[in-house]
């Protein structure tokens, strides 16, 4: 291919301002040089510039350019990079994701996406895909896949605002982000990709994925391999969204969540892997590891967060990190396990959430609505992936299975309210006779025992490989009509102390050292 001048020198001399009214076959010269750049960077495997290009360069020209409409059509620019299938492909995918992002797809636009979608991943699948793409650009392909399968359910599911000529072109592509489809084109991902057993592999020192960032530096090609990787956090994602909390878990276990890896280089595949593995513990009840994992991500979010601002994502991260304050304000009041927060996230929780917080310990018809309410605000959009009956009355179904989960959550919620007596008097005592409990909750000594039971019972799960833990800060035994109560004491934590008064000292020195002495 000839050479050509660079990229950034083609855009400091272009000055194109967007016209008034959207032709999509005109190419200004700005989209021209970047799609002939990127195809070449592509070609050359060079993933440093495709990065540049992808994060500054698109969102750059998104920009000025094509604010409020979408950028030129595949068949404009298709001649600038030699009709190149894939490139099409590829140049389709990021049109759609413009335009989900900053217009509204028409019901057409929505069903095309799923056919570019499906004929991007059946190349990856069966084709030869020789290509490096940088593993943000894969992470949004397989997270915007994920998304637009949700706004078509939801679109789906508002029936009652539907024309006639909507309803037509639904019923005749039932098929387009079908359930099924969506799972079968992840799960294929995963499988042709044999991401499991190259993590498996890696943990014997027989394979490298993670010490390469999933890169292949051998001359291969990395975006079977990421997408599988990435499919999986997208499985986990769409169960979640399905209410499935047991199988959503089960799609992420190949990945250890516990250490640094390939999906915590991306901030919205860190945040997303979190935010859904949290909520899901927390909906089976496994509090402690909802807590702890939550407790993780704040902090990184906090100590990171200025560095993302110019981020496309920063928006998005800043929701995420607000909500999964509000699961975590949730979770800790249903399990009170403050030992496992870091001083600063309990700071910030405490700012945020401590007046909600000791409200919900109050168990009445008050902290009954802020479970409500918070719940609402941080829980995924969950989605009804069924087709609507097109022979019955038309009716909006949008919030069905949100409704749903509410009841299911709050139902909990009502049954811990009901156990929150005993947590109280076992708190205080070290030791108290049967007798003494129930005639102090007002109860006969064999509906004592039943609640007792129930207590265990409600502060006890099952982890993911079928151990039961415990939820509780303290744990009780009977024995001979006696209740015997041991609390476990928190291990105190010196080093986060000392770490804020040492940042806090760098702060003193650095304005000591601006103040200019006379």
């Amino acid at each position: 291919m000839a050479v050509t001048p660079s990229y950034e020198a083609e855009q400091s001399a272009a000055g194109e301002s967007a016209s008034t009214g959207y032709d999509p076959n005109y190419v200004p010269d700005s989209v021209k040089s970047f799609v002939v750049h990127m195809y070449r960077h592509i070609r050359e495997k060079n993933v440093y510039e495709i990065h540049q290009m992808y994060e500054t360069s698109f969102q750059s020209i998104s920009e000025r350019l094509f604010k409020d409409s979408p950028w030129p059509s595949v068949d404009a620019v298709a001649s600038y990079v030699d009709n190149d299938h894939v490139f099409c492909l590829l140049y389709r995918e990021m049109w759609y994701r413009h335009l989900y992002a900053r217009l509204s797809p028409t019901p057409k636009q929505r069903i095309d996406s799923w056919d570019n979608y499906c004929s991007l991943f059946q190349v990856v699948l069966h084709g030869v895909v020789n290509m490096q793409l940088p593993n943000q650009w894969l992470w949004d392909m397989v997270d915007e896949f994920v998304y637009q399968f949700q706004s078509f359910c939801q679109y789906r599911a508002k029936m009652k605002s539907k024309t006639e000529q909507e309803i037509a072109l639904l019923r005749q592509y039932d098929q387009a982000w079908n359930v099924y489809g969506v799972l079968n084109f992840l799960q294929a991902l995963v499988e042709k990709s044999m991401i499991i057993q190259i993590l498996e592999q890696e943990k014997e020192g027989l394979e490298q994925f993670t010490a390469t960032d999933g890169y292949d530096y051998s001359g291969g090609s990395n975006v079977l391999k990421v997408l599988g990787y990435f499919s999986m956090i997208g499985l986990l994602r769409v169960h979640c969204l399905l209410g499935d909390y047991h199988t959503a878990l089960k799609c992420i276990v190949p990945i250890d969540i516990t250490q640094q890896g390939v999906y915590t280089i991306v901030i919205g595949s860190h945040i997303t892997t979190i935010y859904h593995y949290g909520f899901a513990n927390l909906m089976l009840r496994r509090y402690v590891e909802a807590i702890r994992e939550f407790n993780k991500i704040l902090l990184y979010i906090f100590k990171t967060k200025q560095y993302h601002q110019k981020s496309p994502q920063y928006e998005q991260i800043l929701k995420k990190n607000e909500q999964m304050y509000a699961l975590l304000a949730v979770s800790l009041s249903l399990c009170p396990q403050v030992k496992l927060v870091e001083e600063t996230v309990n700071s910030q929780l405490r700012e945020k959430y401590g007046e909600k917080m000791s409200r919900m310990q109050g168990y009445d018809d008050d902290a009954f609505t802020l479970y409500d309410e918070l719940f609402s605000y941080a829980c995924p959009k969950f989605i009804t992936p069924s087709s609507p009956s097109y022979e019955e009355t038309l009716v909006n179904y949008n919030q069905d299975a949100y409704r749903l989960q509410l009841k299911l959550f709050l139902y909990e919620v009502k049954q811990q309210q009901l156990l929150s007596g005993v947590r109280t008097f076992l708190k205080v005592y070290s030791t108290i006779s049967l007798g003494k409990l129930a005639a102090y909750m007002e109860v006969d000594e064999p509906t004592l025992r039943t609640i007792l039971m129930t207590y265990k019972h409600k502060t006890h799960s099952v982890d993911s490989d079928g151990k039961i833990t415990s939820n509780a800060d303290l744990d009780f035994y009977v024995d001979d009509e006696m209740i015997h109560v041991t609390e476990s004491k928190p291990a105190k934590r010196y080093g986060d102390y000392f770490m804020r008064q040492i940042v806090k000292l760098e702060g003193i020195m650095t304005d000591i050292d601006r103040i200019k002495l006379e």
